[in-house]
């Protein structure tokens, strides 16, 4: 059974839960019912009481003891005995049924319509006889006191079969092409069939002369309604001599006094879907209107929302129990859904057990499911110490934080704080302490927290009202919030203490600072003016003053330079906490001996490289440090001479010359060649040597006149 809470109206739903096949053994059953949870609170109010595949229509019959519904597949009738709690019969038929109307009190006498134009006529033996109308049809009425069948469908015509005769009668010629319901008052027997057109056509009986027709479709368009297509008539129901009620297939249900041609009220379902099902509940003056995803419950005087259901599948049809709180609906699901409303209606009599049972459900509410569990931060796990938890079966992540255990949660809490009991009850003596002393006379003090806030408002509140004492027109007294209860924790608990050195009071003090002497600014200004109100109103600015306008932007540049000086000194702590933090881990940093680093081994290596800090090396006496940016400064040193150079390095402290025992000295070395870079050096030299041989003598060009010179001048010489 689930229960819910639409508009704080309890609604059972007495078939949730699971149901068990039937190939099942008895054994097999009892023991799901041991174990499973869900098997052991559903409720089986009627035994098997669903259809093979679909349900598709579903009624009562008058009697209230026979509950009948047509499914498929395949094509089947079932009628269950309430008093039994059990099926009574089931009868398969040829085509699938479109509707049906039970004629008698009880089960004897069924007429079935079939989607096939066939017209099945069943007794309380089974089948009895079986007829055919010449178009589709959609839905019938009986009318009792001439025992004519009404059958409406892909027609203009509306076929009349009597029943009494045994033959048709001349049909009823409608206006319009086609009908999709209908219904016959109870009171005064009037006819009226729902048009595709969107019109109610109404015919009576005794004269087969049609007697008024009802513009549907214009009248269920209001104002914010969206209407894709044409709305035509889905259902209609009677309930009253006066009172119709009519669907349209676009959502909306209209409430007609048959003298009027307007509606009384417009109810839209919001779905933009055929409604499919109206029904009356006379004692609560309310109406059940469904379409195939909701169910509608409401005031049909006002149109207030009573109610809503809204099943898991689609509904194809609603029956109500008559004088109960019960109702049955016909799902695109084997099975059909049984609902409670104590609201609307006593249990029936069949089932009566089931006010007891709701009445103890509502005095003994069921716990939510997270009642047995505490929701915690991560900063209550660090101060619980339960941050190793993370991760562990005992918390439960969700959003920003865990669930655990509600037991374990006191345990611990506990145990963190074992005075917590004490320090209780010393706060809530200390609080009956200070009640009692209200009764007295009051002396006006600041409070223990925020101090200065509430000195600041009290100023605020003498100057507004020195303000409203001195002007004529009467202002009304704003409440102060010292004396609100809402801030009253604000001034008592000590968690709400402003914190004057955080970063977001410092950038937001230089902007509420500013605010205030502008506000006190104001107040001043509007007590001259009430005390200068005798004094000319054209009195010009005297020279040299300032305006309220370059006041106010000087005010606005000063407190923007506030912000930025906060923002830098800000900055500042910061940099000089970094740098605080970076000191305070170099001297908590272990230093290693060179053999200690070179004596141990991989085991050392292994851990070094699981340690997330860096290692540091201490230095021996006659060990050069390279830096960080020994390369840097290294291509800095190349383009320096060597004077330079060794004066810089004996100024920075840095210099290849060891003090040693035997002296000092200057070591120069060479690195080693290797065999490729030596062979290659003795094939050049090689080379060399053999071209010195080769080389021609130039003895003739010491002459002060070279080769090309000649007699006659240059370039022109003798070959």
């Amino acid at each position: 059974m689930q229960v819910s809470n639409v508009n704080d109206v309890k609604i059972y739903n007495l078939s949730y839960g699971k149901s068990l096949p039937d190939w099942l053994s008895d054994r097999k059953k009892r023991q799901l019912q041991k174990r499973d949870v869900d098997v052991q609170r559903r409720i089986e109010l009627i035994q098997d009481f669903e259809m093979p595949t679909v349900c598709t229509t579903i009624k009562v019959s008058r009697d209230g003891q026979f509950i009948l519904a047509t499914g498929t597949y395949k094509p089947t009738v079932r009628c269950y005995d309430t008093y039994q709690l059990s099926l009574k019969f089931e009868r398969c038929m040829d085509s699938d049924v479109v509707t049906f109307e039970i004629l008698s009190d009880d089960y004897s006498k069924i007429v079935f319509l079939h989607c096939d134009r066939y017209v099945e006529f069943h007794s309380q033996g089974g089948h009895y006889y079986k007829t055919r109308i010449p178009k589709f049809g959609r839905d019938f009425s009986y009318h009792y006191p001439s025992c004519d069948l009404y059958f409406v469908g892909a027609s203009s015509e509306v076929y009349r079969l009597n029943l009494e005769q045994g033959r048709f009668l001349n049909s009823l010629q409608t206006n319009a092409a086609e009908s999709n319901a209908c219904d016959i008052n109870p009171i005064h027997h009037l006819f009226a069939t729902g048009t595709s057109e969107g019109r109610v056509e109404c015919w009576d009986p005794r004269v087969r002369n049609r007697v008024g027709i009802l513009d549907c479709a214009l009248s269920s368009v209001t104002q914010g309604t969206e209407v894709q297509g044409l709305p035509s008539i889905s259902a209609l129901k009677f309930n009253s001599s006066l009172s119709m009620a009519v669907g349209t297939s676009t959502g909306q249900v209209l409430l007609y006094d048959l003298r009027s041609s307007q509606p009384l009220l417009v109810k839209d379902h919001f779905y933009n879907l055929p409604i499919k099902s109206l029904n009356f509940h006379q004692q609560m003056d309310l109406i059940l209107s469904a379409d195939s995803k909701i169910i509608k419950i409401w005031n049909k005087d006002t149109g207030k929302l009573f109610s809503s259901i809204q099943p898991q599948t689609d509904i194809n049809d609603v029956c109500m129990y008559p004088n109960s709180g019960m109702l049955f609906t016909a799902n695109e699901d084997p099975k059909m859904n049984t609902f409670y409303i104590p609201a609307l209606g006593p249990a029936p009599k069949w089932c009566s057990f089931l006010d007891s049972l709701t009445e103890e459900l509502e005095e003994n509410p069921e716990s939510a499911v997270y009642d047995d569990y505490k929701f915690v931060t991560r900063k209550d796990l660090e101060n619980l110490g339960l941050s190793h938890l993370v991760g562990s079966s005992f918390l439960r992540a969700y959003m920003h934080g865990f669930f655990m255990d509600i037991r374990l949660y006191h345990k611990v809490k506990v145990m963190a704080n074992p005075f917590a009991y004490e320090e209780y009850r010393k706060d809530k003596i200390r609080q009956k302490i200070e009640e009692s002393r209200t009764q007295r006379v009051q002396i006006k003090k600041l409070p223990k927290v925020n101090k200065d806030l509430a000195l600041k408002l009290m100023e605020e509140e003498e100057d507004g009202a020195k303000v409203g004492a001195s002007r004529k027109k009467k202002s009304k007294a704003l409440p102060s919030i010292l004396g609100d209860d809402r801030f009253k924790v604000m001034f008592e608990n000590p968690e709400f203490q402003v914190d004057e050195q955080s970063e977001e009071f410092r950038l937001l003090n230089p902007i509420v600072s500013k605010v205030g002497q502008k506000r006190k600014k104001k107040l001043r200004l509007l007590a001259e003016q009430a005390t200068a109100q005798q004094a000319a109103d054209d009195e010009e600015e005297p020279e040299g003053k300032a305006s309220s306008e370059e006041e106010s932007s000087d005010d606005d540049k000063s407190w923007v330079e506030e912000v930025r000086e906060q923002r830098r000194l800000l900055w500042q702590e910061g940099r000089d906490k970094r740098r605080q933090d970076r000191k305070e881990a170099d001297r908590n940093t272990v230093l290693l001996e060179p053999d200690q680093k070179e004596g141990g081994g991989s085991s050392n290596m292994a851990e070094s490289k699981t340690k997330s800090q860096p290692q540091f090396y201490q230095l021996k006496a006659g060990e050069e440090f390279r830096s960080f940016n020994s390369m840097a400064l290294k291509h800095k040193m190349q383009k320096v001479s060597l004077e330079d150079r060794l004066r810089l390095e004996e100024k920075s402290g840095v210099s290849n010359i060891v003090n040693t025992a035997v002296g000092s000295k200057q070591l120069t070395f060479t690195l080693k060649k290797s065999e490729q870079q030596r062979k290659q050096q003795q094939a050049d030299r090689e080379h060399h040597e053999e071209r010195k041989k080769l080389r021609r003598s130039a003895g003739h060009l010491s002459s002060s006149r070279g080769r090309g010179w000649g007699s006659r001048g240059r370039g022109r010489g003798h070959f």
